[in-house]
């Protein structure tokens, strides 16, 4: 399962990806004024930013909602950098640009995805990952890691290369039920990717083995 860290604090990304498992970064207009990035031409030049820190793919979100205006933003991030992904909402104007970006070579990211079924539309229209996002469905009394698993049976049904890009993270436990069901990616904060380290027994083994180790300085 691949890692990516969902965020555009370049402090944060340069944390993990020297912590040496991280695979690529997604990001979002929240997230970009979360740190205070803004301006078409500032936002252009943070993406080029993250894409000198992390060699993997970096998911640059488009803001239109009409098809020209998708196609117009898309192909204008994805001349950024190789590793550029376009993000486009699963909308219908979404799933039409992203059956052109697919036609073009250019890699796409359908998010905001809800459903089993927008999943397979997005599937079906060649997008590269799909984004279910999990903590939202909690948010609304429905377990999110449920639309994993619909989503891996319905791909490995039919063959969908389309990749399952598990969001809206919210804890360590999220990671680990994505990996019991297959997804192949997480997105998540570096906080939930940080909290995979730890564990009581660790810190009273090593406090333990540290201790016995003075009775031999």
């Amino acid at each position: 399962m691949k890692f990516f860290i969902d965020t555009a604090n370049l402090e944060e990304i340069r944390e993990a990806n020297d912590l040496g498992v991280l695979d690529g970064v997604t990001t979002n207009p929240s997230l970009m004024a979360k740190v205070g990035v803004s301006g078409k031409e500032n936002v252009l030049n943070h993406y080029r930013q993250i894409c000198d820190i992390v060699d993997g793919d970096i998911s640059a979100e488009v803001i239109s909602t009409d098809y020209e205006g998708i196609i117009k933003e898309g192909e204008e991030l994805a001349a950024l950098h190789k590793n550029i992904v376009v993000k486009v909402p699963m909308i219908k104007e979404g799933i039409k640009a992203i059956k052109y970006f697919s036609d073009k070579g250019i890699r796409t990211n359908c998010t905001l995805i809800f459903s089993p079924g927008q999943a397979l539309l997005a599937a079906k229209a060649g997008a590269t990952y799909v984004s279910p996002f999990l903590g939202r469905l909690d948010d609304n009394s429905t377990d999110g890691t449920d639309l994993i698993g619909t989503i891996r049976l319905i791909y490995d049904n039919y063959g969908y290369d389309t990749q399952i890009l598990a969001a809206s993270i919210r804890h360590t436990m999220h990671i680990i039920h994505c990996a019991e069901l297959g997804a192949d990616v997480i997105t998540s904060p570096l906080k939930s990717i940080l909290g995979l380290l730890n564990h009581p027994l660790t810190d009273i083994g090593l406090a333990k083995f540290l201790e016995d180790a003075k009775k031999f300085a």
